[in-house]
């Protein structure tokens, strides 16, 4: 059986980095059990974008996050890119949802091309398999005739591909407003409650 209060999130190496810390914060708040994985180059990024350096150690970077976050001991678990002891590389897990935020065009091809050669693309291919709900969130500009060839292949396969582009219609006023939007869309399409955004109409 699946777990709604459960979710698995995916950050990789591009740009975007606010989006992740923006919707971790939320999916916690919201006493969701976060599933966490960091490529090597989704650290590097975290590093330039925020300013997160985290220990390179899993278990002192969920730690460190959880005292961020100020969540409950145990709703982050952090694993590492190779821990192929994870629930998640297994199809008896009980996570229903993943997110890929961002997600880097290499990670794009990995999963539409079922190699599993780290965990994350090995979760996104359980997904999948599983017929579970796979978010991604492909960030790149301009998209090559490879990149859209291979979100459409995943999109076949019934993955959201949610590129993280705001709307202007609500007239933001801040950056954060912005990645508020995208990131409701994100909740959205997790079929996840929030108070981010009013709705069209309200």
């Amino acid at each position: 059986m699946v777990d709604p209060k459960q979710i698995a999130l995916a950050i990789t190496g591009a740009s975007g980095a606010p989006y992740a810390r923006r919707l971790l914060e939320q999916l916690l708040q919201q006493d969701i059990t976060v599933h966490l994985m960091i490529s090597a180059a989704g650290r590097i990024v975290l590093a330039d974008e925020l300013d997160w350096k985290l220990p390179a150690r899993a278990a002192d970077a969920a730690k460190a996050l959880t005292a961020e976050f100020d969540c409950h001991p145990g709703q982050l678990k952090l694993y590492g890119e190779q821990q192929w002891s994870a629930p998640l590389a297994s199809g008896s897990h009980s996570v229903p949802t993943m997110i890929v935020c961002p997600c880097t065009m290499g990670t794009l091809s990995a999963i539409a091309c079922g190699g599993s050669d780290n965990l994350i693309n090995r979760a996104a291919d359980v997904m999948i398999k599983e017929q579970r709900k796979l978010i991604v969130v492909p960030r790149e500009a301009p998209f090559s005739p490879i990149h859209l060839e291979n979100m459409l292949k995943l999109a076949k396969l019934g993955v959201c591909i949610m590129p993280p582009n705001p709307g202007f219609y609500f007239r933001p006023q801040t950056l954060d407003d912005v990645i508020d939007f995208v990131v409701a869309r994100i909740l959205d399409q997790a079929s996840i409650p929030h108070q981010l955004m009013p709705r069209w109409g309200e």
